[in-house]
């Protein structure tokens, strides 16, 4: 896939359709058989805070990724076109820890320019971020009704990561 790099300013998102129906690959650790595990998101934000671009990530306690994401400071979000969806289903469905799942998914890990953990080669967009925040969802500040029937006790812990890098197709461009 050919990538290219888009300043943060002129990153172009649908605020809601990235997430869902569109799914992001969420990746940490570092490049290498073994160093790094990814799963499919559909929960998340962006924005900006503290003057920062950031997006948010949240990942339940029981995910082998949030053991990556924990020891590494770095992580990557990607977006890919339709026809990977079967790869984004597995890696949303199977853990890292009980099988060889990113072997098994067809995608390809590259080196990204900023950071350790890898990207994908078929990806269209990826950004590379640094974690700043994080924090646990606590259902006592549950304000709405259909929040808690998500939740068995495994609350996400939600990552704010700081966005310094973006390159995709031109579509992500304005």
């Amino acid at each position: 896939m050919s990538r290219e790099t888009i300043p943060l300013t002129e990153l172009k998102l649908p605020a809601f359709g990235a997430w869902e129906p569109g799914w992001f690959l969420l990746t940490a650790g570092e490049k290498g058989a073994g160093n790094f595990n990814s799963m499919t998101v559909s929960w998340g934000a962006m924005g900006v805070i503290w003057h920062r671009p950031f997006v948010m990530v949240v990942v339940r306690p029981q995910r082998y990724t949030r053991q990556f994401m924990e020891r590494h400071n770095t992580f990557s979000l990607c977006a890919f076109d339709d026809q990977y969806r079967p790869a984004l289903e597995k890696l949303g469905r199977q853990s890292g820890r009980d099988t060889a799942k990113m072997a098994e998914c067809g995608l390809t890990p590259i080196e990204l320019s900023l950071i350790p953990t890898p990207g994908f080669a078929e990806a269209k967009l990826i950004l590379e971020c640094r974690k700043m925040y994080f924090d646990d969802l606590e259902p006592a500040h549950f304000l709405a009704d259909f929040i808690a029937p998500n939740y068995q006790g495994d609350y996400h812990r939600m990552y704010f990561g700081e966005v310094l890098a973006a390159a995709g197709t031109p579509e992500y461009r304005r």
